[in-house]
């Protein structure tokens, strides 16, 4: 091949990875709506969502909009990171939202994941003793191969990876402490992976 032939193909491969990045529309350009309607900004919203950075920082009940089904756990904390996969920060196939599992049918063999990290504090009735307690866990999507069989999503050579959440995820670690009512560490380690 020569010098010309390849410095060409460089140059059309180079322009196909510049007009892919040019289709899909950013946050910066301050016209992709959330859920609800509103417009995404750059940085936190008043929720604790900062879509731009894969993370929601606050209190529990905002990651719902306080909606009335979780204000029992309205003082919790709760920090969530999540990649691309699962909730991307930019539109790229043009409906005007962040995209869900791009390239997918459904989250199923996307990679998505999630992190949630809660904490808080109740008092105990018994005692009267104030509990603090803090839960973490991760969730992926389950793998295109997987097979969801009594509850658990299992690998394709049959190892187990989690038990199902939300249909399409499987959780891979647990991880819940509460001295008062008798949780130290890891209630669930996957035998698959607790990576990404």
């Amino acid at each position: 091949m020569s010098k010309f032939t390849c410095i060409f193909l460089i140059m059309i491969f180079s322009s196909s990875i510049t007009q892919a990045k040019d289709t899909c529309t950013t946050i910066q350009e301050g016209i992709l709506l959330k859920s609800d309607g509103t417009l995404i900004e750059t940085g936190y919203d008043e929720w604790g969502y900062n879509y731009q950075a894969h993370n929601f920082n606050g209190m529990y009940c905002d990651a719902f909009r306080d909606d009335s089904w979780c204000q029992p756990w309205k003082y919790d904390e709760l920090v969530m990171k999540w990649n691309d996969a699962w909730l991307s920060n930019k539109d790229c196939d043009g409906d005007g939202q962040l995209d869900r599992h791009y390239g997918f049918d459904s989250y199923i063999g996307s990679g998505a994941w999630l992190t949630n990290h809660q904490k808080g504090f109740y008092i105990d009735g018994a005692t009267g003793e104030t509990c603090k307690w803090s839960y973490f866990v991760k969730i992926i999507a389950a793998p295109a191969d997987a097979v969801l069989f009594d509850g658990i999503w299992f690998s394709n050579s049959g190892t187990a990876i989690g038990p199902v959440i939300w249909n399409q995820f499987a959780i891979i670690e647990e991880i819940d402490n509460d001295p008062c009512a008798g949780f130290h560490g890891h209630r669930y380690v996957s035998p698959y992976r607790i990576g990404f």
